[in-house]
C-alpha cells in the first residue's frame, strides 16, 4: 500500500496561507473533484485540498473520463474566489503544475490552450476547474488537476502515441511528495497574488505552445481553422482565420493541424 502522499509533502514543510488549510488523503476516491465539490456545497473554507491514489470516475474537460493507475498525483483544491477571479482559477491551475514540474524535475513544460501541460508535445497533465454561482456570487470553485507521474502508456494502448509522464521524460524516478508540496505553495502564492488584483496571464501566455502556430478549433457546433495570436486579459484564445477575420473562442478543444 503506498505511503501516505499528504503527510510526506507535510512533513517535508508545506509553507502556504490558504492553499492546504484542510488536508484529505483517500487511498480510492470515485473523484477528487466531486470531493472537493461536496465540501465547497457545505460550509469549509477554501483551501481544503483532495488528494486520491486512484480515481474511479475522473473526470477531465466536457466530460472526458481520466486514466487512472497508481503512483500518479490526483489532487483537487476548494477556492471561493468572486466573480472577477473566478476566470483565473484554471490559469493559476496551469501556471502552478508547470512552475512545479519544472522546480522539481528541470523538465520545461509547456501549456496547450487551454488546460493541458505537455512535455515534448505530448500530455502529461489535465486540468479542470469547475464552479457553482448564484446571481453575483461565487459559492465555490474546485480546480482539479491530474499529473502523469508514473503513467503506464503501454498499459493503456489508446493513450500511448499523445501521453506521456514525467518519469519517462526525466529519465528518473520522480517524487510525488515534493511535486505535490510544490504545486501547493506555487498555487497559493498564485491565488494570494490574484487576490490582490495581480494577474497571472502574463506568465500563462508565456506557457502556450499554441501561439503562432496553425489551430483547427471546434467549439461547440462549430468549427474554425486559422493561426493562433495569443489570448486576451481572460485566456480567451484568439484565432485569426484565413480569410482574415478574428475570432475569440473563451472554449474549445483545439488540436494543431498536422498532428
Amino acid at each position: 500500500m503506498p505511503s501516505n502522499l499528504v503527510a510526506a509533502a507535510v512533513r517535508q514543510g508545506l509553507f502556504t496561507r490558504i492553499v492546504g488549510r484542510r488536508l484529505l488523503y483517500y487511498q480510492e476516491l470515485s473523484s477528487t473533484m466531486d470531493e472537493a465539490i461536496e465540501l465547497g456545497e457545505g460550509n469549509t473554507e477554501e483551501g481544503a485540498v483532495v488528494v486520491a491514489e486512484i480515481q474511479t470516475a475522473g473526470r477531465g474537460r466536457q466530460g472526458r473520463s481520466w486514466v487512472s493507475q497508481p503512483g500518479n498525483l490526483l489532487v483537487s483544491v476548494l477556492f471561493r474566489p468572486n466573480l472577477e477571479t473566478l476566470p483565473f482559477i484554471s490559469i493559476i491551475g496551469g501556471v502552478a503544475v508547470a512552475r512545479a514540474v519544472r522546480k522539481v524535475t528541470g523538465l520545461e513544460p509547456r501549456i496547450k490552450w487551454p488546460n493541458d501541460l505537455l512535455i515534448d508535445g505530448r500530455k502529461v497533465a489535465g486540468i479542470l476547474a469547475e464552479s457553482a454561482i448564484a446571481g453575483d456570487t461565487v459559492w465555490y470553485a474546485v480546480l482539479g488537476v491530474g499529473v502523469n507521474v508514473r503513467l503506464d502508456t503501454d498499459r493503456t494502448e489508446e493513450i500511448s502515441t499523445f501521453a506521456t509522464s514525467l518519469n519517462a521524460a526525466a529519465g528518473k524516478e520522480v517524487p510525488r511528495e515534493d511535486l505535490l508540496r510544490q504545486f501547493l505553495m506555487d498555487l497559493d502564492s498564485l491565488y494570494l497574488a490574484l487576490e490582490q488584483g495581480n494577474s497571472p496571464i502574463a506568465e500563462w501566455q508565456e506557457l502556450l505552445s499554441s501561439t503562432g502556430q496553425r489551430l483547427n478549433a471546434t467549439w461547440g457546433n462549430d468549427s474554425y481553422a486559422g493561426v493562433a495570436e495569443g489570448t486576451d486579459s481572460l485566456g480567451n484564445l484568439l484565432l485569426r482565420q484565413d480569410d482574415g477575420s478574428l475570432v475569440t473562442l473563451t472554449a474549445g478543444d483545439v488540436t494543431l493541424s498536422g498532428r
